[in-house]
């Protein structure tokens, strides 16, 4: 089962994120889906201000990684560089730590990745128009797709 939101611009995108934080918790695990320009890190800043973190958010492309202090910590992946790849950074550590852990093109470290999580798929649906879907694994992230799109 999957859950849609139709958002009309990068402002509202912000703001659901920034109510999705608001339900997350140390130990999440959120997986970004969605072609370069569709919004993930629009997505993920949102969050970020949502977790209490006041730097400036940015994606880790050349770095993989970026990690942000706030009321929540942030592991922010973007694991683009490691398609084809067999290299494993510590990805069970890091997805033990007590962040919310945020991973954009995450089919490159589909092994890696707890069954639990929440997909979360942005698609590009007119110059400012989105459509994001949820896909929850498991029972808390059932519960939480439940609560944000009450």
């Amino acid at each position: 089962m999957s859950y849609m939101m139709t958002i009309q611009s990068p402002q509202q995108t912000e703001e659901l994120a920034i109510r999705l934080a608001s339900l997350l918790e140390p130990g999440d695990l959120l997986t970004l889906e969605g072609d370069l320009g569709a919004g993930k890190t629009t997505f993920t800043k949102g969050l970020a201000k949502g977790l209490g973190i006041e730097r400036t958010v940015n994606s880790p492309t050349f770095t993989i990684l970026k990690q942000y202090d706030g009321r929540v910590n942030l592991n922010h992946f973007d694991v683009y560089r490691l398609e084809n790849s067999d290299e494993d950074i510590g990805f069970d550590e890091l997805f033990a730590e007590e962040a919310v852990s945020v991973v954009e093109w995450a089919q490159f470290i589909e092994e890696y990745l707890p069954a639990d999580r929440l997909e979360i798929v942005i698609r590009r649906l007119s110059e400012e128009g989105r459509e994001v879907e949820f896909y929850p694994h498991g029972v808390r992230y059932e519960k939480l797709c439940r609560e944000l799109t009450q």
